[in-house]
């Protein structure tokens, strides 16, 4: 175990609070809660036996660890699932595309906006979501619209406002679509109600705005006012439409949410069904990877993630499983929802049907996502296997790592490695390399260098291995690379030269280049991989140089000091700048003398030339 975390270990406080553990990038890779920190994370490093395999890996990664003391389990909880939101550590249950759920947001003002939104932000305003069915939730923002007429605009609107008349009626107003709150028209209180109803509505309590709708038709067609009644009998025909394609579900009109998971191994299907007045409303999904081996701990992220940003909590969940944390769930939802809720776990009668439903619907949207993850799993680019067929590779490149190296005139030496996965970059593998070696200018050495500092890694770490390795240069850099794959006893990996010159291919073993029709998909690929290890080497030797450039050359100057030229540097946003002043203006700026300001512009011209050329 690491000397800093047996130290960190003796150190832990036994209140309740959240950890995390970080890798040796210090990325986090795992974030939990305790009631006990002390107790929950010493229990990691201790006896492996009946501890799961993705455990045993993740404690493997750890390098470091830290942690939030609360003043709750309740608050561990939520804290928890924030940081866990936030970071998606690798080790976690990863609920995919979460953050584009959208919701349905009823804004904090004296005349509130509804209006979809994917953004939460804590001001006041009310959620009700998420909802994973984009085409329902348009249907009833759709029925929303016909039948309350609700402001569309995004202006702030208080008394203030309409006294000093700085909003006009829109062509809304004169359509009947809204009831021209801008210019006080309407009452907050009104407005107020008329809000409330189309909360109820959302919640699918539409009983009340019924019987209100129907008492103004009839109030309209008694005065003989025949088309606003006209309009009355539409909305109410429109809400009676969206209703008819709502699924009774029997006698019971309990509002209740109705959550289930069906797994395969690590990844699962959460759906919840939303029973309200003995309809469902919607039917919800997540996607989740990365699952628990314990259905209690499974079903507690997801009710935690579920409800984590959402207004819409019904008094009953039922639920497939117990989850761990029952209580603090329990209390949390209660409090958050301003009443009791409670869980059941059904075994017979309707609402053990509900749950076989919703089970059954969750496998079956499992099974379509593992098919469609099979069938992008089997899909093979066609350039892929051109590339295997022009290289005489006896498996397909999908994976292609590619190394270079770059310097100034033997200066700032550095080297890139990019990796490209059926085609595609993933640039969260691109890895940046200060040459450590090497001092001069040797391109052979240097590549060595950044292969056998990967490939250590890769094997330490026990991480993908490439499927082939592409050298930027020709023999030498070839015969340098594979050294180093020798050295690790990674010999078998295929691994090619591409030469700029003639885009000549070279392979180990065979003294003269390889040539492949300069049309080939395959050796389009090779090219595009290769210019994009170049580029990032490129780039980063560029930050390099300009590091060491701007920050320490004006300090070789006599009388320039560390406070001097960072008050040059404040002062002046960049070299080009500072090489066109003149030593009276960057005296009079800087407060440096004029003998060592004219010193100053000499070198920025000097600098500002080699880094043009």
């Amino acid at each position: 175990m690491i000397e800093k975390i047996e130290i960190k270990l003796k150190h832990i406080p036994v209140d309740p609070g959240v950890y995390q553990f970080f890798n040796s990038n210090k990325d986090i890779i795992y974030i939990g809660k305790a009631k006990n920190l002390r107790n929950r994370v010493r229990s990691y490093f201790r006896s492996q036996k009946g501890m799961s395999s993705k455990n045993i890996t993740m404690i493997k990664h750890i390098c470091n660890l830290e942690w939030i003391v609360v003043r709750s389990e309740v608050e561990a909880l939520l804290t928890e699932a924030n940081l866990i939101k936030t970071h998606k550590p690798k080790y976690n249950i990863d609920l995919r595309d979460d953050k584009t759920y959208p919701f349905i947001k009823i804004t904090n003002e004296p005349y509130p906006q509804v209006i979809i939104t994917r953004q939460i932000k804590k001001d006041g305003s009310r959620y009700y979501g998420p909802f994973t069915d984009v085409y329902r939730l348009r249907s009833m923002m759709n029925v929303l619209s016909k039948v309350f007429p609700i402001r569309s605009c995004t202006y702030f609107i208080d008394n203030s406002v309409i006294e000093a008349k700085k909003i006009s009626l829109c062509l809304d107003y004169h359509i009947n679509k809204c009831e021209g709150p801008c210019e006080g028209l309407v009452s907050e209180s009104h407005y107020s109600q008329m809000v409330k109803r189309i909360e109820d509505f959302i919640r699918g309590r539409s009983r009340e705005t019924v019987k209100y709708i129907e008492k103004l038709m009839f109030k309209a067609s008694d005065e003989q006012n025949f088309e606003i009644a006209a309009m009355y009998r539409d909305q109410l025909n429109d809400i009676k439409l969206f209703h008819d394609n709502q699924t009774l579900t029997g006698s019971n009109f309990d509002d209740r949410d109705v959550i289930a998971l069906a797994n395969n191994n690590n990844i699962g299907i959460a759906v919840i069904l939303r029973i309200r007045n003995g309809r469902i409303i919607s039917r919800e999904k997540l996607s989740l990877t990365n699952l628990d081996f314990s259905p209690q701990k499974n079903m507690a992220t997801i009710i935690t993630r579920f409800y984590l940003d959402s207004d819409f909590i019904p008094k009953q969940l039922l639920l497939q499983d117990k989850p761990s944390n029952e209580k603090e769930l329990i209390l949390w939802l209660s409090t958050k929802s301003n009443r009791n809720v409670r869980f059941s776990y059904p075994q017979k009668g309707e609402k053990a049907k509900e749950l076989r439903i919703t089970f059954q619907n969750a496998k079956l949207l499992l099974g379509e996502w593992i098919l469609k993850r099979q069938k992008r799993k089997d899909a093979i680019p066609k350039t892929i296997k051109k590339l295997r067929s022009d290289l005489n590779l006896e498996i397909l490149p999908k994976r292609i790592e590619a190394f270079d190296v770059s310097h100034l005139s033997g200066k700032n030496i550095v080297g890139s490695m990019v990796c490209f996965v059926n085609t595609k970059p993933k640039k969260s593998e691109y890895r940046k390399y200060k040459i450590k070696s090497v001092e001069d200018n040797n391109d052979f050495a240097s590549i060595q260098e950044i292969v056998l500092r990967r490939y250590t890694r890769v094997v330490k770490e026990s991480s993908t291995l490439p499927d082939l390795i592409l050298i930027d240069g020709g023999k030498g850099q070839l015969s340098a690379a594979g050294s180093s794959l020798k050295q690790l006893g990674l010999g078998h990996i295929p691994i090619i030269g591409l030469a700029k010159r003639l885009e000549e291919i070279y392979v180990p073993g065979i003294k003269d280049p390889q040539t492949i029709d300069k049309q080939s998909p395959g050796l389009i690929l090779l090219r595009k991989i290769r210019d994009e290890a170049h580029r990032f080497a490129i780039t980063f030797q560029r930050q390099k140089r300009n590091s060491s450039l701007v920050f320490s050359p004006f300090e070789k100057i006599n009388g320039m000091g560390k406070k001097r030229v960072n008050t040059l540097l404040r002062s002046f946003e960049n070299i080009k700048i500072i090489s066109q002043l003149t030593a009276e203006v960057l005296n009079g700026e800087t407060g440096i003398p004029l003998k060592i300001s004219e010193e100053i512009i000499q070198m920025a011209k000097k600098i500002y030339k080699d880094q043009r050329n």
